[in-house]
């Protein structure tokens, strides 16, 4: 986790990867982002597929609402169960705490890209007469980064199944965050430090599992 912030607190500050890959997205004879209004990026991707996995989420929630109340799995599959609702809650909510407090814009508002805002790196001051951009870190990719969190249904027995899982899991949350750096709407910092803070959350709340191998998946 050490090793992987310091490599994004570098590309964030000191390159210019943001700016190729949106330059790349955005049509400037158009002066848009050509999927920024698209009926995948707008409809698919960004309302079904953020519903599709809160149903998913909360479906959790019953079922470990139902487990509870049945004492049924045993109790290390329950507290799995725990940590991965625990974490459809927290990663998505720490996330929008962050935006709330950003200053960053996201790309459509960027005057590079026809908006009206500056481009500012990480730890760069916002000048006066500009108002915060609250787009940082990916909101929408947070959504479904929490899916990795199913690893933990494979700790602490068998750790190579859980680190695939775990990978599997952050693709959705990618994808949901690559569509909206297609709209305009985020950078790809946006997108890793959102995986980033839901690793690091996911972690933190995997510290919280039993330490025998009883309930896990075969």
């Amino acid at each position: 986790m050490l090793a992987s912030g310091v490599l994004l607190l570098w590309i964030s500050r000191y390159t210019s990867l943001d700016l190729l890959l949106s330059d790349w997205m955005y049509d400037a004879a158009q002066q848009d982002f050509p999927w920024r209004t698209s009926w995948f990026a707008t409809v698919l991707m960004h309302v079904w597929m953020k519903y599709l996995l809160t149903g998913i989420g909360a479906a959790m929630l019953a079922v470990l609402a139902v487990a509870y109340a049945c004492g049924w799995p045993d109790a290390a599959m329950r507290r799995r169960l725990a940590v991965v609702v625990a974490c459809w809650v927290a990663i998505p909510l720490t996330v929008t705490l962050l935006k709330s407090s950003s200053m960053h814009h996201c790309p459509w508002d960027l005057q590079r890209y026809g908006g009206y805002a500056p481009y500012l790196r990480l730890f760069d001051r916002l000048p006066p007469g500009i108002k915060a951009g609250h787009c940082f870190p990916a909101g929408h990719a947070s959504a479904g980064l929490w899916l990795a969190a199913l690893a933990v249904f494979w700790l602490p027995g068998r750790p190579r199944m859980a680190a695939l899982v775990f990978v599997i899991g952050l693709v959705p949350g990618l994808l949901l965050g690559w569509t909206q750096q297609m709209r305009g709407a985020h950078f790809l910092t946006h997108t890793l430090w959102s995986v980033w803070i839901a690793s690091l959350i996911i972690l933190v709340f995997a510290r919280f599992l039993p330490g025998r191998q009883t309930g896990a998946p075969p």
